[in-house]
């Protein structure tokens, strides 16, 4: 049985620090339409069991183009009272499997950031509040996990911080998650690289459908279909 939820806003933030990756998502406040089709993704977001908020992600493809938007809201509370509250919006824009726009805000208990990423000539550039411009090389993904091909990369991008993280993704045992209130069995892949390890499921047929790990305190964050 895990310890009980510590109090107080540093606590709560210490536990939702190393998930802030999960944010991954059309520059944002743009107007063009996603395209067609459309994939959606509505997960309610747990902490040790209990919902915390929801994180949304909408995929539209037109041929090699891809359009991304995720938002995520979450709210940390204790005796009735908001100890920590989290806002998050990405858009991106893929081409042919790489990452050719990105612009994402961030309100994280009141400390405001953002991140732009283009594409210049061969390289990306990407500026943010934590870091200056810098080119990336080549074919750039972020933590997308809704991306099967994201299983074979060395590099993913903080869609957050604007930073390019070392990952390793290693495939799990086989399991079964709750998805839309039944268990399903699931093929999972383990992503080690950021502060704490982050366990992404699929279906039989490739279809994301949860997210697991751990946070400040050995709090469990999971992401699940309701």
């Amino acid at each position: 049985m895990r310890a009980p939820l510590s109090s107080g806003p540093a606590a709560a933030r210490a536990l939702l620090a190393a998930a802030l990756v999960f944010a991954g998502g059309v520059p944002v406040g743009a107007t063009e339409a996603i395209a067609e089709p459309i994939r959606d993704w509505d997960f309610r977001v747990l902490l040790d069991g209990k919902p915390i908020g929801t994180h949304h992600f909408k995929v539209g493809t037109r041929g090699e183009l891809r359009e991304v938007v995720s938002e995520a809201s979450f709210s940390v509370c204790f005796f009735g009272i908001t100890a920590y509250r989290y806002r998050h919006r990405a858009a991106e824009r893929w081409h042919g499997g790489c990452l050719s726009t990105l612009a994402s805000d961030t309100d994280d208990d009141g400390k405001p950031s953002r991140v732009r990423l283009d594409w210049r000539g061969e390289a990306v550039a990407v500026s943010s509040a934590s870091a200056a411009s810098q080119p990336l090389q080549g074919c750039v993904m972020s933590f997308a996990y809704w991306n099967p091909a994201i299983r074979t990369q060395a590099q993913l991008l903080n869609a957050q911080t604007g930073q390019l993280e070392s990952v390793c993704i290693q495939r799990l045992p086989a399991g079964s998650i709750d998805v839309h209130g039944r268990a399903v069995a699931a093929n999972g892949f383990r992503i080690t690289g950021p502060a704490h390890p982050i366990d992404v499921w699929y279906s039989a047929e490739g279809d994301w459908i949860g997210l697991d790990s751990m946070v400040g305190d050995g709090k469990a964050l999971s992401y699940r279909l309701p």
